[in-house]
């Protein structure tokens, strides 16, 4: 079968009643229109999906392939066509983070201080609530002021629901913020027309940090407050169980990605064994 323009605005639909967030919806969107494209009018089918992966295979990383083919069999499922489902690339589980892209303590630190410098008070919190919680950049939202007063945020996503609690200290500068801004009630974070944060508007606010804070671009991004606070959390407790649950993950496999360490550091603990003569 073509897949035409309707069927891709049905496919969002569809997404949407199965409580994907949006992030996953705009995702599977985008590669579904890319496929459509790259069809060209021709009729879809096991063939041709197995030409297309071949195609992106030449074009991406395993994970960037992987990530298409999460997308397209999701539309497969939808347009009633199993037979079309794709195979993902098989990856070896990596064991080490990659540390030209972690952010550090410090980096951190630094973009905070270019936010101040910048007399950017709405994004220094949004950096602060993120990496002081380890919420997703998409469930800013749930952070109203009401959920504030009470200390604790009660988070939906992916058909999950988990309770966020916020330390006091967040919880009495954002107060303060929602304060001097005027908001009463509903969400803290907000856009000069009152509308709930988009996260491209924080994506881009970021980037704009880094030359002042002396970061690469490739770590300044909204996820990786997360990935930081992750790191901060498992290097005091080291416990993935409890650190899954923080962050709304199904799966501790998930969490270990998170957690792994560099691969300097298990440079230094094998030297600490001493077992060369």
């Amino acid at each position: 079968m073509k897949i035409a323009a309707a069927d891709l605005s049905a496919f969002c639909a569809w997404l949407r009643s199965g409580e994907k967030s949006r992030a996953t919806i705009e995702k599977y969107r985008r590669e579904a229109a890319r496929f459509a494209a790259w069809l060209d009018g021709r009729d879809a089918g096991r063939e041709l999906a197995c030409g297309y992966k071949e195609a992106l295979a030449g074009e991406r990383t395993p994970a960037g392939v992987n990530g298409a083919v999460a997308a397209l069999n999701c539309l497969f499922e939808f347009l009633g066509m199993p037979a079309c489902r794709l195979k993902a690339v098989k990856v070896q589980r990596r064991i080490f983070r990659d540390e030209e892209k972690e952010l550090t303590q410090a980096e951190y630190r630094r973009l905070l201080e270019a936010a101040k410098g910048k007399r950017n008070e709405r994004l220094l919190l949004v950096m602060e609530t993120i990496c002081a919680s380890g919420i997703r950049v998409s469930e800013l939202r749930f952070f109203t002021v009401e959920a504030v007063r009470t200390g604790r945020v009660e988070v939906t996503n992916k058909g999950k629901t988990r309770t966020v609690f916020l330390p006091g200290k967040l919880q009495k500068v954002l107060l303060k913020y929602a304060r001097s801004r005027r908001i009463d009630a509903g969400p803290v974070f907000i856009t000069r027309s009152g509308r709930p944060l988009d996260r491209s508007n924080i994506w881009h606010e970021m980037k704009a940090l880094c030359k002042a804070a002396r970061v690469a671009e490739g770590k300044v991004f909204p996820h990786n407050l997360r990935h930081l606070f992750a790191r901060t959390f498992y290097g005091l407790e080291k416990d993935i169980v409890r650190l899954a649950d923080i962050l709304g993950h199904s799966s501790v496999n998930t969490t270990r990605i998170y957690t792994m360490e560099s691969g300097e550091t298990h440079r230094r603990q094998l030297e600490k064994m001493r077992l060369v003569i």
